[in-house]
């Protein structure tokens, strides 16, 4: 197989973990009043799902899917639900400097975020897609632990960079200094992908009843 094909494993998840979204601000808000301990603890546990949803888009992207399409949207309602109290809670943080999402219990937050992140399998999908096209022809089953490895290491570079820079002085204080706004903000994010993963699983069982 070609190392190509490796780096660009590496590279897409990277991307994909780097690329901004509700967890990127939720890791900001975290280093921002908790330091960057709490952060790392936060996108340790996100790291679960990173892997869990990278596993399903190989299956995807490698041509074999037999989980069904009831399987994702059970997952999806869960996804909807989650996110969407999650979401409430931090909508209704009151002013002052708010503990922000995941403060008390950071990795097990991590966890269940990447694990229910509505957006991660199609994201995870189209990133490893688009970067690892031009090695179709290595793209095996037997292929699929070591691309998870490649995966992997990405994932923890870009993580290692993420919580270095969350925890730098000037962007501590710029979170601080607007922590309501910006932890309602990412409430309503929390609510929207939480809406629409309700919506896309209701949508999904409607059309096979």
């Amino acid at each position: 197989m070609s190392y190509g094909l490796y780096l660009m494993t590496a590279l897409a998840g990277a991307l994909y973990v780097l690329s901004p979204g509700p967890a990127f601000l939720a890791l900001f808000s975290l280093a921002a009043t908790q330091g960057r301990a709490a952060g790392a603890r936060f996108v340790g546990g996100h790291l679960v799902g990173d892997l869990f949803w990278t596993a399903l888009a190989f299956a995807a992207i490698i041509g074999v899917n037999q989980l069904g399409p009831l399987l994702f949207d059970l997952l999806g309602i869960a996804c909807g639900l989650y996110l969407c109290w999650l979401g409430f809670k931090a909508v209704m943080s009151r002013g002052g400097t708010p503990a922000p999402v995941g403060a008390s219990r950071p990795v097990m937050t991590g966890v269940l975020f990447g694990l229910t992140n509505p957006k991660a399998y199609p994201v995870s999908v189209a990133m490893f897609t688009a970067l690892t096209a031009h090695y179709a022809a290595g793209l095996s089953w037997d292929a699929a632990p070591r691309l998870l490895v490649a995966a992997f290491a990405g994932f923890v570079l870009a993580d290692i960079i993420l919580v270095w820079a969350a925890g730098l002085a000037p962007v501590r204080r710029f979170f601080l200094r607007h922590g309501t706004a910006i932890t309602r903000l990412v409430g309503l994010m929390f609510i929207a992908f939480g809406a629409k993963s309700l919506l896309d699983a209701g949508r999904g069982i409607a059309q096979r009843s």
